[in-house]
């Protein structure tokens, strides 16, 4: 099966044995796409309607069941942090340490008004997306989380760029750049790709 043959700059390749996961009898990265994008709107009304998840959002568990909502229905993993090292993210061992960390952080800022409302939400997807918890989907499920905690915030969602992140293009070239940005200590172009 060629799912890798055409991915985007920045998405990560299936590992070989976590391929072995996919639940559904699918041949081209366009099939998986389109489940994919059908698990993420189920996962996304789920938490639209469900009060009580959102209002505990987010928390270590949280994030795992949000990840299971989203690819559950194609991935056998899905909700279950990796446990091989890619070239993104932190070591498979540090994944529920790091996930914690910045639960507790995020928690603190906004009780504190550490940061202002628009950046806790950039550094919480940053950080989400740095530490790559999940085989893959992780920078979808960022960017849901992010609204998700705005909601439960009461602060606006991000228009994400104003455009698909998903396919190949000057919004997901500049959301790339924001990132890499965000990686350097500087979530300047963050925040403005998110506003």
């Amino acid at each position: 099966m060629g799912l890798d043959a055409d991915l985007p700059e920045g998405a990560t390749p299936i590992d070989p044995d976590e391929a072995e996961g996919l639940l559904l009898s699918i041949s081209t990265q366009a099939e998986l796409n389109e489940f994919e994008a059908l698990g993420i709107l189920g996962a996304r009304a789920w938490a639209d309607g469900n009060r009580r998840f959102l209002r505990t959002f987010p928390t270590e568990p949280a994030l795992r069941t949000l990840h299971r909502r989203m690819f559950g229905t194609v991935w056998r993993w899905a909700g279950a942090y990796r446990r091989t090292q890619m070239s993104v993210g932190v070591e498979a061992f540090r994944i529920p340490t790091e996930v914690r960390g910045l639960v507790d952080d995020t928690e603190f800022w906004i009780s504190a008004g550490t940061y202002s409302a628009p950046e806790i939400a950039a550094r919480f997807h940053h950080r989400l997306v740095r530490i790559h918890p999940f085989p893959n989907g992780n920078g979808r499920h960022a960017r849901l989380a992010t609204d998700l905690l705005c909601e439960r915030e009461g602060w606006p969602r991000s228009p994400w760029g104003q455009g698909e992140i998903g396919p190949p293009g000057d919004v997901r070239t500049r959301y790339i750049a924001a990132l890499r940005a965000a990686d350097a200590h500087d979530v300047g172009p963050l925040l403005a790709f998110m506003k």
